[in-house]
């Protein structure tokens, strides 16, 4: 399955905790958090190209699977993480000590974060 189209995000779970992990200011989780985001992706085997335009905010991210890429995160911080592949239509991303997940399904894409404490 390819990843390459625009979408819609269509719901994010564990947005606040994750949000707040990632140390965004208490206004601006509560400014984002009900904005949906258009992402789009162009994905070319391993590399992947993504462009998520929340609101006014444009965030522009290339990495490739399995190798360590610097993200930019929602507050503009720059991060390096490796994004893996599970299966052929998760994306998982972890970043300081938390997990996300980017999945498709069909032509929506849902977002799924969690702590996980062990990688700290």
């Amino acid at each position: 399955m390819s990843f390459t189209g625009k979408y819609e995000l269509q719901s994010q779970e564990n947005f606040e905790p994750f949000m707040k992990a990632l140390g965004l200011p208490e206004d601006q989780i509560q400014k984002g958090k009900d904005i949906k985001s258009i992402s789009e992706i162009v994905q070319d085997g391993k590399k992947f190209k993504v462009t998520v335009t929340t609101g006014t905010k444009v965030m522009k991210n290339e990495f490739t699977i399995g190798e360590e890429s610097e993200l930019e995160m929602l507050n503009g911080e720059k991060v390096k993480a490796v994004v893996q592949m599970e299966g052929d239509n998760k994306l998982v991303t972890q970043l300081k000590g938390m997990k996300s997940v980017t999945e498709l399904n069909g032509d929506t894409i849902t977002h799924v974060s969690a702590e996980e404490p062990w990688l700290e």
